[in-house]
């Protein structure tokens, strides 16, 4: 996986070694993402099937987008659709993805960059591999979450946040045996450059084989692990999980997982997509692109998606472009 790291984890800052009063997090739920498939075609896990929403909130949905290896002319990605009421974050870890909305957003992500797309109060947009990845094919590997919006911020005019993984936040454990990478929020006092409109943590961590992770957490947060690849332990029982799996964890102020001391040769370390945050505790009408607060605004949404009001597509745009955008 070559999102963002480092030749030397040890000349990062480290995670404060936990005291025996510690209490962490017992895992509530484990639970196994289905496949299926999104888009134009290509495969999904959905991480988040079968958990209560209140467990999730202020999280809605979570895609693990491949890990899939294309032959030539197969890569696949969005049609244009709209979206309001959340935020979409999508992370790349393997290949490119552009991505364009009515308004102006978008541009290109790779390797360990994140576009955040704040639909507010609502756009069209589309995400799609540029054509020379669909010429040559290639591996493809990413995640999209969704994160809810509060009734205050659902309205709000749309927003685009164009994240590059070297922005992220890095620092590693006492004995140097993960690497942590913040993408938003904050892990120990290391502020990731997300900016969110409800308090949120957002880690990529990677596990070295046998060693373990105990990480503080925020403990009026939610707290959601789930396994990218590899296998190991959650929490203090030490459940053993692995690759498409999520824990949700119950109260506390810690995670503690531990990689298994032998991985897989195609997955060497364990690599978790580590997600949190302060519920938002409101009512939640979600169907489809839209999640609002009542019915009768999902029922707006479609009208107003129906009417053009969400935007219309550019004549120009094409289904595919050379993936050249602009890269600070």
């Amino acid at each position: 996986m070559p999102a963002i790291t480092v030749d030397d984890v040890l000349v990062l800052p480290r995670l404060p070694r936990l005291d025996e009063s510690t209490r962490y997090r017992p895992v509530r739920k484990l639970t196994t993402a289905p496949s299926g498939y999104e888009g134009e075609g290509f495969p999904v896990r959905r991480a988040f099937a079968g958990v209560p929403m209140h467990e999730l909130d202020p999280f809605i949905h979570l895609d693990q987008m491949g890990e899939v290896d294309y032959a030539p002319g197969e890569p696949k990605g969005t049609p244009w659709h709209p979206h309001r009421g959340f935020e979409t974050v999508t992370y790349m870890i393997d290949g490119i993805m552009d991505h364009q909305d009515t308004l102006g957003g978008g541009g290109t992500i790779t390797d360990g960059d994140t576009q955040w797309m704040t639909a507010g109060s609502g756009l069209l947009h589309i995400e799609a591999p540029p054509e020379h990845l669909v010429v040559s094919g290639g591996l493809f590997h990413g995640l999209q979450l969704w994160v809810n919006l509060p009734k205050v911020a659902k309205m709000k005019p749309p927003r685009y946040q164009d994240i590059r993984g070297k922005e992220s936040a890095l620092l590693t454990t006492p004995d140097g045996g993960a690497l942590i990478r913040v993408i938003a929020g904050e892990v120990a006092g290391h502020q990731g450059p997300g900016s969110t409109h409800t308090p949120i943590t957002i880690a990529h961590v990677t596990v070295q084989p046998g060693a373990e992770l105990s990480l503080p957490w925020r403990a009026d947060f939610n707290a959601l692990v789930y396994v990218l690849a590899g296998r190991g332990t959650v929490g203090t029982e030490r459940r053993p999980f692995h690759t498409g799996q999520l824990a949700v964890h119950g109260p506390g102020d810690a995670l503690r997982v531990t990689a298994d001391a032998t991985q897989d040769s195609n997955a060497p370390a364990l690599e978790l997509y580590i997600m949190g945050g302060q519920p938002i505790r409101e009512p939640v009408a979600h169907y489809g692109p839209f999640v609002m607060n009542t019915r009768d605004e999902l029922i707006q949404a479609f009208e107003d998606f129906q009417a053009g009001r969400l935007g219309v597509v550019p004549a120009e745009r094409l289904p595919h472009t050379g993936g050249q955008g602009e890269r600070p």
